[in-house]
């Protein structure tokens, strides 16, 4: 009988400047620079079974910032934590690149690092155009 061994492979990491509009399965290692809150429905003791909070961190490495948009509980980490994006995916509002996670993705807060965010490389300051392509 042949023995099967599940193989687990391990994330490949890519940095925040090399992140395109409409692409996924990005795993990240990014610090927290700054926050804003989007939006908030519902309160803990109101009628709503669901709360709803949207909330816009900028978060970066050592080669650019880029704004990640956090739903619920994606939104409880501390500013100037490590986290670990996986499974991260673009997405595009009114022109610009946001890093999104979906619920096949995950934010984790990890150990601190030793790299300097590079804040003057802001990726979703970018605006992009969709351009339809015409094949003759």
């Amino acid at each position: 009988m042949a023995e099967t061994k599940s193989s687990m492979r391990k994330p490949v990491f890519t940095k925040v400047d090399q992140l395109r509009p409409g692409t996924s399965g990005h795993n990240l290692i990014v610090k927290f620079v700054s926050s804003n809150m989007v939006l908030q429905k519902g309160r803990p003791d109101g009628p709503q079974v669901r709360q709803m909070q949207i909330a816009e961190f900028l978060v970066g490495d050592e080669t650019g910032t880029i704004v990640f948009t956090a739903r619920n509980d994606q939104g409880n980490v501390p500013s100037g934590d490590l986290i670990i994006v996986l499974s991260g995916l673009i997405d595009m509002f009114k022109g610009s690149m946001r890093l999104t996670v979906d619920k096949w993705g995950c934010v984790e807060v990890t150990e601190p690092a030793s790299f300097i965010v590079k804040e003057d490389n802001n990726l979703s300051l970018v605006e992009y155009e969709l351009v339809n392509v015409v094949e003759e």
